[in-house]
């Protein structure tokens, strides 16, 4: 494998960043391959079934990533696959009675419904395995031309892990470990126990495609060496992923890659921290597990997205009730910000204090809880200057907007979030409110205090300053 040379700085590139690289455990200033361009692969989702909280979690970070990439004058191209072929699928279209391809196409437009929902914006290059079999049959071939892998005797092909240098580098998994704690079944013909299937021979009933080793389909891992290397080349620049993914995914990537290329595979490994539900990892058989579309129909969309940036993207998050209002209880108070403030009308001035120091903690490999710290500062500034200096804060709620932007936050209208999306009759209430200030203007107290309970019974707030009435719904 050729070594990696660092790319130099080019004099009036974009400022320096710094990113959390998990191949040498340490942030490192970011320098792209090709000056202004970053091209990045992230490990996508099997499409089997309905995407969960920890998915989101990953689809979410590296939304952020991508989003603060090109606010800083990056072009990106962003690759992120689907498997849509493996053993998951192709058992649970058999329980199911259907074609592996219908079950897969299915669960790709709802997780494309959640992602949706969640404001995560949509891959430059969205390849499915299914897709690129005849590269991942090309790249097979030329591990096993140059003695990286072999073709057994049982139709399946294998990648050589005892010759290929350093395996596993990235988990830092010991080698010698990994054999006593491997094993071979007995439907297999591995050299090794720590070899990997590129190829699998297709079993009675099962999907295929024809190869020179006979009927099979791919192996897990060579899937996304073929798509990324097709898609973005050789060398790329971050490859991403949630943690659970580094081994032995993300080390069988390498391997394979860089075997079948002769270069270095990716400059730099980014990982998420993984989701806990109540301080315990979430597990269908704790019976703690959450589909995002579950958690949807509690809570708004902005909400969950804001639970998921709120924590640093290389930390674990606990999913809780709690955790989901402190996120609830932090979007009003910015959207009470927001609220009555033209923030279109007006272009915010650039590289102001805040707008300086919110750039600093992104460009901290992405520390958006820092981020989100300086959001709250504005907050108070807005407030602050509301009743003294309209101008100056309609500027700084204009600003609150455009960083909110960056992590997908704040773009909804105030009024509506607060008043929870039409989540009662807007009509009604504001019939009952002006029957209630017409009955305050007569000193009908009476009939004040009638339209007053009728919205206490709706959930509904109603704020009162400056000669102006404003509403909210009560959670």
């Amino acid at each position: 494998v050729q070594p990696y040379h660092r790319p130099e700085r080019h004099v009036g590139e974009i400022a320096v960043m710094k990113i959390y690289n998990t191949l040498t455990q340490q942030k490192e200033e970011f320098v792209p391959i090709e000056p202004g361009k970053v091209r990045m692969y992230v490990c996508g989702l099997t499409t089997y079934d309905y995407a969960h909280i920890g998915h989101a979690r990953m689809l979410v970070a590296f939304d952020v990533v991508v989003r603060y990439l090109r606010a800083a004058g990056y072009q990106v191209t962003y690759v992120r696959n689907i498997t849509d072929i493996d053993d998951k699928i192709i058992k649970r279209a058999k329980e199911n009675g259907e074609p592996f391809d219908v079950l897969t196409e299915r669960f790709i437009t709802f997780t494309h419904e959640d992602e949706a929902a969640l404001g995560i914006v949509r891959p430059d290059i969205e390849p499915r395995a299914t897709g690129y079999i005849g590269e991942i049959i090309a790249m097979t071939q030329t591990l096993i031309g140059n003695g990286s892998a072999y073709a057994a005797d049982n139709g399946d092909v294998y990648f050589s892990v005892p010759g290929f240098a350093n395996y596993a580098r990235l988990s830092r998994k010991n080698p010698d470990e990994l054999l006593s704690g491997a094993r071979i079944d007995v439907d297999e013909s591995k050299h090794d126990a720590r070899d990997f299937a590129l190829w699998k021979a297709a079993k009675a009933g099962e999907p295929g495609w024809s190869s020179p080793w006979g009927f099979g389909r791919p192996g897990w891992h060579i899937e996304c060496s073929a798509m990324s290397t097709t898609c973005l080349g050789h060398t790329f620049d971050i490859h991403g992923g949630g943690t659970d993914l580094m081994f032995p995914h993300h080390d069988n990537e390498i391997a394979q890659s860089e075997a079948a290329t002769g270069n270095t595979f990716v400059n730099l490994w980014m990982h998420n921290g993984p989701v806990r539900v109540n301080d315990e990892k979430m597990s269908k058989s704790l019976n703690n597990f959450f589909t995002i579309r579950e958690v949807l129909q509690k809570y708004p969309a902005e909400v969950v997205r804001f639970f998921l940036v709120a924590s640093h993207y290389r930390s674990f998050i606990n999913y809780s009730e709690e955790t989901l209002q402190i996120g609830y209880d932090a979007l009003e108070r910015f959207y009470h910000a927001l609220k009555g403030l033209d923030t279109n009308a007006v272009v915010p001035a650039a590289d102001s204090v805040y707008e300086q120091r919110f750039h600093a903690a992104m460009q901290d490999d992405f520390n958006t809880p820092e981020a989100i710290g300086v959001l709250f500062e504005l907050v108070r500034e807005i407030n602050r200057l509301r009743n003294t200096d309209a101008v100056q804060a309609t500027c700084l709620a204009a600003l609150l907007r455009k960083l909110g932007s960056v992590l997908g936050l704040l773009q909804a209208n105030a009024e509506e979030f607060l008043r929870k999306g039409g989540a009662v009759d807007a009509a009604l209430v504001e019939s009952l409110i002006a029957e209630r200030n017409a009955a305050r203007a007569a000193k009908n107290w009476a009939e004040a205090d009638r339209t007053r309970d009728q919205l206490k019974a709706l959930s509904v707030v109603v704020e009162d300053k400056n000669g102006v009435t404003n509403w909210r719904i009560e959670r």
